[in-house]
């Protein structure tokens, strides 16, 4: 069991990384639906959203590794989209 001490840190720190991750989040569910409208801002909202994951990931917020890949799985979904519009 932690102690009093680490969880009020815990819920501190908690409440300072919650802006970032909800920023990252909006933006990469942003992107995806302007990519699946095939809308004109759509490389707009995808560069907002690998910003978005880098800034999280450059913070600690969420690792690295999960940053490039909900990246690469935005880019594969652009991908498909545009190779399905052809």
């Amino acid at each position: 069991m932690p102690s009093a001490k680490t969880l009020r840190h815990q819920r501190k720190v908690a409440v300072r990384n919650r802006p970032v991750r909800t920023r990252a989040r909006s933006a990469v569910a942003n992107a995806r639906s302007a990519v699946t409208k095939q809308t004109d801002g759509a490389s707009v909202a995808l560069n907002a959203a690998v910003s978005a994951l880098d800034r999280a990931a450059q913070k600690g917020i969420i690792h690295a590794n999960n940053a490039a890949r909900r990246k690469s799985r935005l880019m594969r979904h652009r991908n498909q989209v545009s190779a399905d519009k052809k």
